[in-house]
């Protein structure tokens, strides 16, 4: 397992300091909780960018439509 010192202004590490208290972690599994977020974001960005990029865009927009039709009837 690698360690990583960051700086950052005193301000922001105080307000992740009250953030872990008050999810009741340390302050390195919030920081590894949030990575793990980022990094799963841009994933799901490159996967659909990938997709999209051998994607049919009227299947796509047909789905898109479709999906826009159910979720304005509720």
């Amino acid at each position: 397992m690698a360690t990583l010192t960051i700086r950052m202004p005193d301000n922001k590490h105080n307000r992740l300091k009250a953030l872990a208290q008050y999810r009741h972690i340390s302050i390195n599994k919030l920081v590894e909780k949030l990575s793990t977020q980022a990094l799963a974001d841009v994933d799901s960005q490159v996967r659909f960018r990938a997709l999209a990029a051998h994607g049919n865009v009227a299947n796509g927009l047909e789905l898109l439509n479709k999906f826009d039709d159910h979720f304005s009837k509720g």
